[in-house]
């Protein structure tokens, strides 16, 4: 078996840096790609020696562009690659250009596609994350969920659960690898001089990237005017290039930057990143990915976003939604640092995410498939049979998978009555509304 792995942006080689370890403990073939979505020195052969994971094999450059010529550049490269490589599956991580790029060429080409952080769904178009990731879903052969709640998502869309795997977040894989990675080369004092501090007590990390935060002079001014109000806090901001050209289009970055408290420095190394977090006493951010590693790390994070795609962290009382709203930030903000039962609420919230145990089931049921023969992408040679969508509640003591060959149906969605569940083999569905579709 060769697997073959895609990866476009720093998240995602840090997301994916536990599966690629794990392929390689296994002795699987493998290819990693790189399509240089981000490409800058960070995201050369030292960022990935860094992380202990092996070097990418291809590297097609790419750089930075519009939508359309980046992808449309990514697509060029990365089916040449495969067209030579001819891997079993394609793995694609997230919902980068990178991942619709890598997903639509292997569809193409009939290549089974493994989407890793599969079914998470904002349920707002305009985000381009959002376009891809469901994009990539609909060319996908094996999905890996991070939680029920995305599996669910899928299933609402139509998709088989058997094609579905619960398998966690690598992102807890990949922060307990390289936490541990960091601390054994003595990152943290390296980062007390990077960010000029004495010591990692009173942090609060902020980062902000999002357009829809950063390019609306109004909701910047908002969230400014709170941290003018964080007075007691370390804030360290490692500001991102765009970040702070808006911040100077609008004639703001001198007054953030004038804040005793502010600490606006460079964008960090990620090991020295992550040591920061991990330290830090609450995290403000915009970023989709520092809200799971948050909630792993035992952070609280409060969101400057009106929506997210990991609801999960919200619903499991790890994270806060509060927009670019000065009062919400700041009522949030103080409810942390000066109630101790709320603050630690926050922190011990259950992760939903996983024990870090995702690359390991991930590669179980890539094996699994390809032993029986199902990542073989091939055209049907019987004639189409006909099936009809029924819905019933049972009353009987049976499981799913029972239901399923007594009915010679495939389960779709069950509802016991007030919560949406995911049907898997063994779910006793006795007092259950059963969504399936039966042949005929």
């Amino acid at each position: 078996m060769k697997i073959a792995t895609i990866l476009g942006t720093r998240p995602e080689i840090i997301k994916m840096a536990p599966i690629i370890d794990e392929i390689s403990k296994r002795d699987i073939d493998q290819i990693v790609l790189h399509t240089g979505q981000h490409y800058d020195k960070e995201m050369s052969d030292t960022f990935f020696k860094d992380l202990d994971i092996q070097t990418p094999d291809y590297n097609i450059h790419v750089g930075s562009g519009t939508h359309g010529k980046q992808t449309g550049l990514m697509m060029k490269g990365i089916e040449e690659v495969l067209l030579d490589e001819k891997p079993d599956i394609v793995l694609v991580q997230g919902d980068t250009n990178a991942v619709l790029a890598g997903a639509l060429v292997a569809s193409k080409l009939h290549i089974a596609i493994g989407h890793v952080e599969a079914g998470l769904r904002s349920f707002d178009m305009t985000m381009p994350e959002e376009v891809n990731r469901r994009a990539a879903d609909v060319c996908s052969t094996m999905y890996f969920v991070p939680t029920v709640e995305s599996a669910i998502n899928l299933l609402a869309e139509g998709y088989s659960r058997k094609n579905l795997f619960v398998t966690g977040n690598t992102v807890v894989d990949a922060c307990f690898r390289h936490l541990e990675i960091a601390k054994k080369r003595g990152i943290e004092e390296e980062t007390l001089k990077t960010l000029n501090i004495e010591t990692m007590e009173n942090i609060l990390t902020l980062t902000m990237h999002r357009a829809e935060n950063v390019d609306v002079k109004e909701r910047v001014v908002s969230i400014i005017e709170a941290l003018k109000e964080l007075d007691d806090m370390n804030i360290i901001f490692p500001i991102h290039p765009r970040t702070k050209n808006m911040l100077e289009k609008f004639e703001l970055f001198d007054e953030l930057n004038n804040l005793e408290h502010v600490h606006i420095i460079k964008p960090l190394g990620y090991l020295d990143f992550l040591q920061l977090t991990s330290a830090s006493t609450l995290i403000l951010t915009d970023s989709g990915g520092l809200q799971e590693e948050a909630i792993t790390l035992s952070v609280p994070a409060l969101t400057l976003r009106y929506n997210t795609e990991r609801p999960e962290t919200v619903t499991a009382g790890g994270n806060i939604l509060v927009g670019s709203n000065k009062d919400a930030i700041l009522e949030n903000a103080r409810k942390i640092l000066d109630d101790k039962d709320f603050a630690d609420k926050m922190k011990n919230a259950v992760n939903p995410y996983g024990d870090g145990d995702s690359a390991k089931l991930t590669v179980d049921a890539i094996e699994e498939y390809y032993n029986k023969g199902l990542l073989d992408i091939e055209a049907p040679e019987d004639i189409m049979t006909s099936f009809s969508r029924k819905m019933k509640t049972v009353t009987d003591d049976i499981s799913v998978s029972e239901f399923e060959g007594m009915e010679d149906a495939l389960v779709h969605m069950v509802f016991d009555g007030e919560n949406m569940r995911f049907p898997t083999d063994d779910l006793n569905l006795n007092g259950m509304v059963v969504s399936y579709d039966k042949r005929e």
